[in-house]
């Protein structure tokens, strides 16, 4: 065999080696879509999550009355917190605990007050952000090996961006020109390939960008290093706690009054999760999105007299902080509500078809070639008969030569 051909067949090996890598990208491309929507397939699975209006007309409760209609239901159960989703059709998720300790999340209706049902532990939800996010690798200590595998793919993505746009001369000129569909499968997936990149590429910017970041998160995760500016949550000091008077509880501050008072400190703010005070010693924390929906802002209230004794604000981070903040909700879609989760996902489609497409066309190269090297394997093995000679007549000897004369 001869070098050249000995050169070929390892280049055919290395390409059906790199098929899995293909279909581990797709997969994590397919697993990210689907858990950009996850949460709405959730609502449309489980009739529990959903916050049914009792009549059209009919308006939230406030929470210090679905706290009260709680309490009425379970009086043994012990709110801890309470989750408000962005869109106004799903229930509240709402944190609560029994007395011997043991945790559970129940969605509560906000028209009602109403304990609609049980959150399970890992539903379909968890389960598509989980595997996207670090294909279920435990985090033993610090962050898992998945983690790294998934996030390492930002910088192959974003490098696949800058190449393709260099190797695809005068891109702009190709937004509109549609796949042919005449002209075979290879020719099809191959221009819906550029097709798709070219609309793609805002989104495969951001996705690779972010996707990055997660790998920086975790390298500075595990070497213990921290870009937060976040100061330490104050508590309430002992002899500012006022003591119980005949055994009653202690007066403290309402949830809608504690709302309020975060939004005096946090203009337009929309308050989406409560923590109630874990004990005397802690504080109310309301937070929630503001006029930039990329970051939450948060307020810690004393829950006696109502005075806010801490807050975290958009003024309040850094440079590095605001960026680097911003980057989760970029990735995920999740800050506008379901309109851009729709283009999110949309966008993630058409990513996981453009990995699709771009499989189909490197598994299509490489079968004909392994294919045209095996036949020119069994060529040389069983080479063809050679031709046999032509067997002319003699010519008729002449009678002029001496050799006629005979």
């Amino acid at each position: 065999m001869s070098k050249k051909s000995r050169s070929k067949i390892w280049f055919l090996v290395h390409s059906w080696l790199a098929l899995p890598i293909w279909f581990f990208v797709l997969i994590v491309c397919v697993t990210g879509t689907l858990a950009v929507v996850s949460q709405e397939i959730v609502w449309l699975a489980n009739p529990d999550v959903r916050a049914n209006k009792p009549y059209d007309d009919a308006q939230w409760l406030g929470y210090d009355q679905i706290i009260a209609n709680i309490a009425q239901a379970q009086p043994k159960l012990i709110v801890e917190s309470i989750s408000r989703h962005d869109e106004s059709h799903f229930a509240l998720t709402v944190g609560m605990s029994w007395p011997d300790g043991r945790s559970i999340d129940v969605y509560v209706n906000p028209y009602t007050g109403v304990i609609q049902g049980e959150s399970p532990a890992f539903n379909f939800e968890r389960f598509t952000r989980a595997l996207h996010g670090w294909w279920l690798v435990p985090f033993t200590n610090g962050y898992s090996w998945g983690w790294y595998l998934v996030s390492l793919l930002g910088l192959p993505l974003l490098a696949s961006l800058v190449t393709g746009l260099v190797v695809y001369k005068r891109f702009w000129r190709g937004f509109f020109k549609l796949p042919r569909l005449a002209q075979g499968a290879r020719i099809f997936w191959g221009d819906f390939h550029r097709l798709a990149g070219l609309w793609s590429i805002w989104f495969i910017a951001v996705i690779s960008i972010t996707g990055t970041w997660f790998l920086i998160q975790a390298v500075l995760g595990d070497n213990h290093i921290s870009l937060s500016s976040q100061p330490v949550v104050p508590v309430i000091a002992r002899e500012d706690v006022p003591p119980a008077v005949d055994g009653q509880p202690v007066a403290k501050v309402g949830l809608d009054q504690a709302i309020s008072i975060a939004s005096q400190r946090i203009p337009g703010l929309e308050a989406s999760y409560i923590s109630l005070p874990a004990n005397a010693y802690a504080l109310l924390e309301i937070g929630g999105r503001g006029w930039y929906p990329l970051m939450y802002q948060s307020a810690e209230i004393n829950p006696y007299n109502g005075k806010v004794a801490a807050s975290r604000l958009l003024d309040d981070r850094s440079g590095l902080e605001f960026v680097t903040e911003s980057m989760r909700p970029l990735h995920t879609g999740d800050f506008g509500g379901l309109w851009i989760k729709m283009i999110w996902f949309l966008f993630g489609l058409l990513l996981s078809m453009m990995v699709l497409s771009g499989l189909l066309i490197w598994t299509k190269r490489t079968a004909q070639a392994t294919a045209n090297a095996l036949k020119r394997s069994r060529k040389r093995e069983h080479p063809p008969a050679l031709a046999q000679p032509v067997r002319r007549p003699l010519a008729l000897i002449s009678d002029k030569t001496p050799e006629g004369n005979l």
